[in-house]
């Protein structure tokens, strides 16, 4: 059965009420959500592609390099749409730098970490790392454990089978606008103050 671009289902943009945040303008929030919907628009254009080459159920030598190329690509694409959708979705308007005492991530991070300050000074010593990518806290789905982990560009560096619990983009363009290229601690800082505690606890099993 072949494969056709009018049965592919295609990703939309989400939207997120972020304005008024602490430390990351409006504007540079604007100028990340178009970033975002273009790697939306490129996920559904890849996928269609790939679907094009597939459609007679084989891929001709001459297609090769393409569809190769297009295979590699997705996978940029892709993760740069779902990670930037974890890390708008794990900000809010008001929220605070730490969890709450009674916190479920703070119970986690104190676990795992002996402490949520090594815990965050983990976390933000990797946000810090030279290069573009994203730090992120994984919780392993087998025994419930946080670590914290450097992502290269989007898809390099993601642990399968983990899940996504805290995701911070440390690409320049989360910050330009407000910090300069030195001052990544300082986003850093402010990324922090803006936190939703409670969407990270909900992407935390028990």
């Amino acid at each position: 059965m072949s494969t056709t671009t009018t049965s592919l289902e295609t990703y939309k943009p989400k939207t997120f009420q972020l304005s008024g945040l602490n430390g990351i303008s409006d504007e540079t929030l604007e100028m990340h959500f178009k970033l975002y919907e273009g790697y939306v628009k490129e996920t559904n254009r890849l996928t269609e592609k790939l679907a094009d080459f597939l459609e007679d159920g084989k891929v001709d030598q001459e297609e090769f390099p393409a569809y190769s190329e297009i295979t590699r690509r997705l996978g940029f694409e892709y993760n740069g749409m779902v990670l930037h959708e974890y890390y708008f979705e794990n900000m809010k308007r008001g929220g605070s730098v730490d969890p709450a005492s009674n916190s479920p991530f703070r119970a986690a991070a104190e676990h795992c970490f002996g402490s949520y300050d090594i815990w965050k000074t983990d976390f933000v010593g990797i946000g810090k790392m030279r290069g573009v990518g994203w730090a992120i806290c994984y919780q392993n789905p087998k025994n419930g454990r946080i670590s914290n982990h450097w992502i290269t560009l989007h898809e390099t560096g993601n642990v399968s089978g983990f899940t996504p619990v805290l995701v911070m983009d440390v690409w320049e363009h989360a910050y330009l606008l407000d910090f300069k290229p030195a001052e990544r601690p300082k986003y850093i800082e402010a990324f922090f103050s803006n936190i939703d505690w409670d969407a990270v606890a909900k992407r935390l099993k028990k």
